[in-house]
C-alpha cells in the first residue's frame, strides 16, 4: 500500500539533482475564460519549485466543477491520481520513483512452518514493485535467497518474477 506520493524524476534547471517531491499542491490561473492548472513539486535538492501541467488554456465550462473544487482544495489524493496518470506523465516528460513510497502489510509476522506456502498478494494501489524485493520483505528471505529459490524451481509463479509488477499475482513457496 501507499505510504507517500511517489518522487518525480525530473532534471532541475537550478541544480544538478533529478529528484522532486510532491505535497499535492495546486496553481490554478484563469485568463479571461480560459484555465490554466498545474502541480507543484519542489526540488530534493535545493527546494526549486517547478510546475507540472494538469489542465492548458481549457474553457472554465468544460472543467468539472468537482474537479475545480478538488484543484482549489489542493486535495492529496488528486494528486496521487494524477501523478498515476500516463497522460499527466508523458505530457511534462516526468516519470516516477517509488522507493521508500510504500509499505508491506503481511497480517502479521508469523508464517507457518509447513513445506508448501500459497501466498497471493494484492495491491492497494497501482504501484510498481519488483515481486523479488517484495517477497524478501514479506517472508524475512534476502533478495539474493529468493533468486536462488527461483532458480532452484522451489519458488514458483504464473508470472514472471523478473522485473516489475503493479498488479496481484500469487506464488507458492517450497520450503
Amino acid at each position: 500500500m501507499p505510504t507517500c506520493l511517489p518522487l518525480v524524476i525530473r532534471r532541475c534547471h537550478a541544480c544538478a539533482s533529478d529528484r522532486f517531491r510532491s505535497h499535492g499542491k495546486f496553481r490554478v490561473n484563469a485568463n479571461h475564460k480560459l484555465l490554466d492548472a498545474w502541480l507543484l513539486v519542489l526540488c530534493t535538492g535545493c527546494g526549486e519549485t517547478a510546475k507540472l501541467t494538469v489542465l492548458e488554456r481549457i474553457n472554465v465550462r468544460s472543467v468539472r466543477p468537482g474537479l475545480l473544487d478538488r484543484l482549489h482544495d489542493n486535495d492529496l489524493s488528486l494528486a496521487a491520481e494524477l501523478l498515476q496518470d500516463p497522460v499527466v506523465r508523458r505530457r511534462n516528460r516526468v516519470a516516477l520513483d517509488w522507493d521508500h513510497a510504500w509499505s508491506l502489510d503481511t497480517g502479521g509476522s508469523d508464517h507457518p512452518d509447513r513445506e508448501v506456502l500459497d501466498v497471493s498478494v494484492r495491491f492497494a494501489a497501482r504501484i510498481p514493485v519488483r515481486p523479488v524485493r517484495l517477497i524478501a520483505e514479506g517472508c524475512g528471505l534476502s533478495r539474493a535467497e529468493v533468486e536462488r529459490l527461483i532458480a532452484e524451481g522451489r519458488l514458483v509463479s504464473a508470472v514472471r518474477l523478473s522485473g516489475r509488477l503493479s498488479g496481484g499475482f500469487t506464488f507458492t513457496l517450497k520450503r
